[in-house]
C-alpha cells in the first residue's frame, strides 16, 4: 500500500497548487478534524486563533490529498503527499512562515492521529520544516515614532471619544511594545496607571506584567475618565478598548488606525502594529536595555527571538557611519 500511495503522490507532484478552502474538509475528515479542534483547545488550551490557524491549514492539506492522490481516510495520507502538498505551495509563492505553520500544524495533528489510534503510523513524523529567512524588520525612527504619536494627540484635540481612543492605543502599543491581539484583549482592570504597568495575557496564555511611560499614563488616563465612558454599552463588558458602537475594539481597526496616522509622518515605512512593536523593542535596546529585559517586555519564549533587534540596531549604526564617516 505504501508503494502504491508513493507512486500516487510522485504521479501528481507536477499537479498544479489547489488551495481549498478551510471548509471543503473531505466528508471523511470532518469528525476527526472537530475532534483535533476541541483537543486544541481543552487539552493544549491553544487560543481560538490558533485553533482556526491549525484546523485550517489540515483541512487544506487533507482536502488536497482527496483531490489530488484519491485520499479516501486518514490512513490513506502518506508522507510523499504532505511533502507534495508543501512543494506546491511554494512554488506558488506562499511564504515562508507561512509553509512553516503548516508544517507544523500537519505534524501536530498526526501526532495527535497516531496517539488516539486513527492512523497506525505517523506519517508526518519525518515532514521537515522549511526554514524561514530572517528578515530584518522596518521600523519607524524615533523622531517618526515621536511624530506619528504627535499626530494622534492633535487629532485627540477635538475630544470625540474614538481620538482619544486612538492617541491612547498608540501609545500604549509603542511604550509596551505589545501585541495587537495581546492589546484588544486588555480589559480595564489590567492597566495599573498608578503603578505604570500593564497585565498582558501572551502566547500560550502566559501572562506577563509590562511597564509604560508618563505620556502612555496620561494617554489612558484621559481616555478612561472621558472617552470610555462616552461609549460604554451593553456590549463593552470590561474592555479597556472600545469601538464606536461600544464593543470591544478588534485588532483589524487598530491597524486601520495605525496605517492611518503614520501616513501623516513624511518618509515614515507603512508600519501595521506590529511594527510599532519592532520600533518599541529597537529603540529600548539603541538606549541601553538589556537583551533579557527586552526578551521579557516583548513575551519571547526564546531569547533568540529577541536578537533580530540586535541585529536592526546594528544595521542602522552601519547605515549611519557609512553618512557620516568621510572614510567610510
Amino acid at each position: 500500500m505504501a508503494d502504491d500511495a508513493g507512486s500516487r503522490a510522485r504521479a501528481r507532484e507536477g499537479a498544479p497548487a489547489s488551495h481549498a478552502a478551510p471548509d471543503a474538509v473531505p466528508g471523511w475528515a470532518a469528525a476527526d478534524v472537530d475532534a483535533f479542534a476541541r483537543y486544541l483547545l481543552t487539552e493544549r488550551d491553544r487560543s481560538e486563533h490558533t485553533v482556526r490557524a491549525y484546523t485550517g491549514d489540515v483541512q487544506r492539506c487533507l482536502a488536497w490529498c482527496a483531490e489530488h492522490s484519491g485520499a479516501g481516510a486518514l490512513t490513506d495520507v502518506v508522507l510523499a503527499d504532505l511533502r507534495a502538498w508543501l512543494g506546491a505551495m511554494a512554488a506558488d509563492e506562499v511564504a515562508r512562515a507561512t509553509l512553516a505553520r503548516r508544517a507544523a500544524s500537519l505534524r501536530t495533528f498526526f501526532a495527535w492521529a497516531h496517539e488516539t489510534g486513527r492512523v497506525p503510523v505517523d506519517p508526518a513524523l519525518r515532514l521537515a520544516t522549511p526554514k524561514r529567512r530572517r528578515t530584518l524588520p522596518d521600523v519607524l525612527t524615533q523622531e517618526g515614532a515621536t511624530a506619528v504619536l504627535d499626530v494622534a494627540a492633535v487629532a485627540a484635540d477635538d475630544a470625540d471619544p474614538v481620538h482619544l481612543r486612538n492617541r491612547a492605543v498608540l501609545e500604549l502599543l509603542y511604550a509596551t511594545g505589545i501585541r495587537v491581539g495581546e492589546l484588544t484583549g486588555l480589559d480595564v482592570d489590567d492597566v495599573d496607571l498608578s503603578r505604570g504597568v500593564v497585565r498582558v495575557l501572551g502566547k500560550g496564555r502566559k501572562e506577563r506584567t509590562v511597564p509604560f511611560g508618563a505620556p502612555a499614563r496620561e494617554a489612558l488616563e484621559v481616555w478612561l475618565r472621558t472617552g470610555r465612558p462616552a461609549l460604554v454599552g451593553e456590549r463593552s463588558g470590561p474592555a479597556l478598548f472600545l469601538g464606536r458602537r461600544g464593543g470591544r475594539v478588534d485588532p483589524r481597526q487598530v491597524r486601520e488606525v495605525t496605517h492611518e496616522l503614520l501616513a501623516h509622518v513624511p518618509d515614515a515605512p507603512d508600519l501595521g502594529p506590529h511594527g510599532l512593536r519592532h520600533s518599541a523593542a529597537t529603540h529600548l535596546l539603541e538606549g541601553g536595555a538589556d537583551l533579557r529585559m527586552v526578551q521579557e517586555i516583548l513575551g519571547h519564549t526564546s531569547l533568540a527571538t529577541t536578537q533580530i533587534y540586535t541585529h536592526v540596531s546594528a544595521d542602522r549604526l552601519r547605515r549611519s557611519y557609512e553618512q557620516a564617516h568621510p572614510r567610510a
